[in-house]
């Protein structure tokens, strides 16, 4: 038999190693850094299942995103509502795919302070908005009559018969683009382009990988707005090329910045 005074110090002991036994994540992932397919929890541990991946979950493959909260469905459907009724991106385009798209890339809108989050959403959303006329167009107007093919990259050559045009919230354009992004999605964008038009979620998932590629950490690293158009259409559109896109796009960031209640920040043109 143990002692009393032994017992009030075996039982903190005997209930660290049960405890150990039965969340071994938790006792060995305190403060996250988790591997690719778990999740940080509220309390900062390592794991997967509902305790984990579900509410207050902070990082990780979360079942609600905290982008879920501040894009709301009247946030969403504030920019499709603005589109004509025929338009056939009206019922492509859905929150419902945008957020499962978003399961794979769970840096978008979680990095930095709440307003740096704000700022990158508001980002985000201003392009897609200017790219398809509030969720209007899927494919680029006239696009299959432009030549998107870049015959010198040997990575990602041209598929005889498709066309790389436009497609998707940011207009996804030119086979590397389509090649890579294709890779790393998931399917065959070099044979398979179209699918970029036919799946909404495969759709939203092309917009948000080239926004973590070229934009991610630019607005992040509070670069500012203006360096995101730089990024997305640069060439075309600023030092004097395209006022007029740069105002359109700079006006629904400023927009959406309000709605959100977030400044700006500097730097909103290029």
């Amino acid at each position: 038999m143990v002692s009393f005074s032994a017992a009030k110090y075996l039982l903190p002991i005997t209930l660290t190693i049960i405890l150990a036994g039965i969340y071994p994540h938790k006792v060995s992932g305190q403060n996250c850094g988790c591997a690719p397919q778990q999740c940080c929890s509220q309390y900062g541990y390592c794991g997967t299942g509902n305790g984990h991946c579900g509410k207050g979950c902070r990082s990780g493959r979360c079942y609600a995103s905290p982008v879920s909260v501040i894009v709301t469905d009247s946030f969403f459907n504030g920019i499709a509502e603005k589109a004509d009724g025929k338009c056939p991106g009206k019922r492509f385009y859905t929150r419902a795919a945008f957020l499962q798209a978003l399961r794979a890339y769970p840096q978008f809108g979680t990095t930095g302070s709440a307003d740096d989050s704000k700022r990158e959403i508001a980002a985000f959303f201003a392009h897609v908005t200017h790219e398809t006329g509030h969720f209007c167009y899927i494919e680029e107007i006239n696009g299959p009559s432009k030549d998107y093919c870049d015959e010198t990259n040997r990575e990602y050559p041209c598929a005889r018969g498709k066309g790389y045009y436009g497609r998707g919230p940011i207009q996804l354009s030119w086979n590397y683009n389509y090649g890579a992004a294709g890779k790393s999605i998931g399917f065959d964008g070099l044979n398979n382009p179209q699918i970029v038009a036919t799946n909404n979620v495969v759709s939203f998932k092309t917009g948000l990988w080239f926004w973590m590629n070229q934009c991610h950490d630019i607005i992040t690293s509070r670069q500012g707005f203006g360096a995101t158009i730089r990024a997305v259409n640069g060439l075309l559109e600023c030092d004097g090329a395209n006022p007029n896109t740069v105002n359109a796009r700079v006006k629904y960031y400023r927009e959406y910045c309000d709605i959100l209640g977030v400044h700006p920040g500097n730097n909103i043109r290029c």
